[in-house]
């Protein structure tokens, strides 16, 4: 049987819902009246009527920005199209996801075929004793009787704009120093990393070569003798070999006395890795540390006021298919651990994969290991999560945590911690002066050229 409200219009269905109400409210104290809040006292009264008046407004509000925001819009157009206003499935979901930036994925185009000849099958072979990684990464640099041509550009450009804005006073006698120390800085980051990195590292290299006559003398001979070097504040990273390096190190890390300093167990260099002590050069010379795989890659780290080796950092598993690579733990004397020194290596080195396109970078480190557990957290990375029984190191089962930094992390704020860390906090304010200030120049020039 039918009921007898199913001919009703909704309009009607409502006004019989609300029929037990009076037919005339002509106050607010009818309205009370009907709920049998009349003898409330008038504060409490007015509490009612002004949280009344906030519901309203807060409806109005949310209405509002519905009809601004269009979402009315979107939903008559699903109605419309016969869409389903829910969550989607996986499959429409991956169809969904943003690409990547024009310029990451060229990047990697480019990585897969100068470091690894990609389409061809296999890995790329080392050239002049570097892998490709480690040449890619060390600072570009002019050879005798061959300059590139996006070198020399680059070089030229660079120095003009320095000519036009000095990053300080010029020495007397020395009326290029600042250009020319700004140039080649430019010039050597290569034109396959980001604007936003060449500025910023050419600023800083000009600004400690430019402080007195000798820092010029000083970094003039360094790029005569170590062109390729990666310079910071407080040391440098080079490419590693053995005729510089090999010696330096195996004294430095057997444990022995050296440079003054007491012996120590060597087990606290080499005790989480899977390769040390060596008891001579030769069996360090024949590892891991030296021998890097095409997919790895290896600097020392040198301090800048001695020009003493401190250790080495490296890279493995490069995957610029998917730009990805993971960062050893340095391999450092006991001295040398938790320095400023040991932060500017790391920060080096991941200024330059970030600037490369790099997305996301990755340490490992034994879940044993309670000093090698600090680094990580002081340069900013995240733990991600724990791998048991992921390794077999010295014969031993090896529990890994891992740390992930990504390049929205970096951009973020990972490096102006860091480049506070190491320069100071003046230096990080004047660093991002300069890099906004390059940008609008640029928006500028690009502006006048449309014209």
């Amino acid at each position: 049987m039918a009921s007898p409200n199913a001919d009703l219009s909704d309009l009607e269905k409502i006004r019989q819902s609300l029929s037990f109400l009076p037919s005339s409210i002509s106050s607010f104290e009818d309205v009370l009246s009907i709920f049998g809040l009349a003898d409330m006292p008038r504060a409490h009264r007015m509490g009612i009527l002004f949280g009344f008046v906030v519901f309203l407004l807060t409806v109005a509000a949310v209405l509002m920005l519905l009809t601004l925001g269009g979402s009315w819009k979107r939903i008559e157009a699903q109605s419309r199209g016969g869409e389903s206003a829910t969550a989607p499935d996986a499959v429409t979901a991956r169809r969904r996801r943003a690409l990547l930036l024009e310029r990451l994925l060229e990047g990697r185009e480019w990585m897969l075929r100068n470091n690894y000849n990609y389409p061809k099958e296999g890995k790329g072979g080392t050239r002049e004793g570097l892998t490709p990684l480690t040449e890619m990464l060390s600072m570009e640099a002019p050879r005798k009787g061959n300059v590139s041509e996006s070198y020399e550009e680059n070089y030229k450009s660079a120095y003009r704009r320095c000519q036009d804005k000095p990053g300080g006073p010029i020495l007397g006698g020395r009326p290029e120093h600042r250009f020319e120390a700004y140039a080649r800085a430019f010039a050597g980051c290569g034109d396959r990393t980001s604007l936003k990195h060449r500025w910023s590292y050419a600023r800083a290299y000009e600004t400690m070569a430019g402080r007195s006559h000798e820092s010029d003398e000083r970094f003039k001979t360094l790029f005569e003798d170590r062109p390729n070097a990666i310079v910071g504040r407080t040391c440098r990273l080079e490419p590693l070999n053995e005729k510089d390096h090999l010696t330096e190190l195996w004294e430095i890390t057997n444990g022995n006395p050296c440079r003054g300093n007491k012996g120590y167990d060597p087990d606290e260099v080499w005790g989480f890795l899977d390769c040390g002590p060596f008891d001579e050069p030769q069996s360090m010379s024949e590892s891991e540390v030296f021998r890097s795989e095409g997919n790895a890659a290896a600097f020392a780290v040198v301090e800048s006021v001695t020009d003493r080796l401190l250790g080495v950092v490296r890279l493995t598993g490069d995957d610029p298919r998917n730009l990805n690579v993971q960062m050893e733990l340095p391999i450092l004397t006991p001295t040398s651990d938790a320095t400023v020194e040991q932060t500017e290596a790391c920060f080096l080195l991941l200024d330059r994969l970030f600037a490369f396109g790099y997305r996301r970078v990755q340490m490992s480190v034994d879940a044993q290991d309670v000093r090698g557990k600090r680094l990580p957290a002081k340069l900013g990375f995240t733990q991600e999560g724990t791998i048991p029984k992921h390794m077999i190191v010295k014969e031993s089962n090896r529990d890994s945590l891992i740390y992930g930094m990504l390049n929205s992390d970096w951009d973020r704020g990972a490096r102006g911690f860091l480049f506070r860390k190491v320069h100071g906090e003046a230096a990080r304010k004047a660093d991002e002066s300069v890099v906004a200030g390059e940008e609008k120049a640029r928006d500028r020039e690009e502006e006048l050229r449309e014209r």
